[in-house]
């Protein structure tokens, strides 16, 4: 697989691409990006390409780090999780010990930390260390969404690659092609807000969100009807985050097409506070119970005003 085989960022691309063409691959690198955009897929990638031995714009699949790579047993490619939600000074400290043994296979090595952004404080300035004084033959690749979170002395010591959302027309032929979601709407398109990683996620819930699409285009029946219909809301908890998301861009879509779109604006500021209550442990059906009056209301008494 190549970069060409994957999608947006065509800039990026380009520029890593360069950069094998040219040997002139840097010590450190840092992805920055929202989450499923492409940066590890790209990081991926990125590292294979440097690691074969018979590199020639693509790489060749055929040699021996390809293959091991192909497999996941290449030892010159190490990728560092969080452990939970962090990512410890243990982990990097253990990292450190393997990066000075040398290449088996090519003569670099590349190490991708995922999630960089959630290293705590002093695994970041352990791998300051590092940072500063590379072996030659090390590439290490931070992913990272928030680089706000990352010490300026850990950004100033890495190339920054800023990676870009993926446009609705490659996302909509994505979900098309790679996803088989026929005739996706807007909606949908938006809720993937340019992330490939959302696409592959809302091809799970393609019927969920159908329904929310029903649920909200009914809501000038009544209170009850809608209350009756929204159970997929009352049922889902583990999935709520997502289709209060989804709700919003129901009612985003909504205010920007009628006159009157104050009573949307309000039933979005509805959503965002049923968030917080959830986030507050209250009850959940009775947090479900307030989006869905508080919308109703928000929509039927405007409607009642105009």
């Amino acid at each position: 697989m190549s970069f060409n085989n994957i999608i947006g960022n065509e800039g990026v691309k380009h520029i890593l691409n360069k950069s094998l063409m040219n040997s002139t691959v840097l010590h450190s690198y840092m992805f920055i990006g929202e989450e499923g955009i492409g940066k590890r897929l790209i990081a991926e990638q990125f590292a294979k390409m440097i690691l074969c031995d018979d590199f020639n714009g693509v790489e060749c699949d055929k040699c021996k780090s390809c293959v091991e790579f192909n497999g996941g047993s290449n030892p010159d490619y190490n990728v560092l999780e969080p452990e939970g939600r962090v990512l410890k000074i243990e982990q990097i400290r253990e990292m450190q010990n393997k990066i000075y043994e040398k290449p088996v296979n090519s003569d670099r090595k590349v190490y991708i930390i995922n999630d960089a952004d959630l290293m705590t404080k002093e695994a970041q300035n352990c791998l300051l260390k590092t940072l500063e004084e590379p072996p030659e033959y090390i590439v290490i690749i931070l992913v990272v969404s928030n680089e706000n979170r990352v010490l300026t002395t850990i950004k100033s010591r890495c190339m920054k690659v800023y990676f870009e959302k993926v446009s609705n027309d490659e996302v909509r032929k994505y979900l098309i092609e790679k996803c088989d979601v026929q005739n996706p709407n807007d909606n949908i398109i938006t809720m993937c807000n340019g992330s490939i990683g959302k696409c592959k996620m809302i091809k799970e819930r393609l019927d969920d969100y159908d329904q929310l699409d029903c649920i909200f285009k009914n809501i000038n029946s009544s209170v009850t009807s809608l209350i009756n219909s929204a159970e997929i809301l009352y049922k889902n908890k583990d999935n709520i985050n997502d289709y209060l998301e989804y709700i919003n861009v129901i009612l985003y879509k909504k205010a920007k097409e009628e006159y009157n779109s104050n009573k949307y604006i309000n039933s979005i500021k509805v959503v965002e506070k049923t968030k917080q209550r959830l986030l507050s442990n209250a009850n959940y059906d009775m947090c479900i119970d307030y989006l869905l009056f508080n919308i109703w209301e928000e929509v039927n008494e405007k409607n009642s005003r105009g």
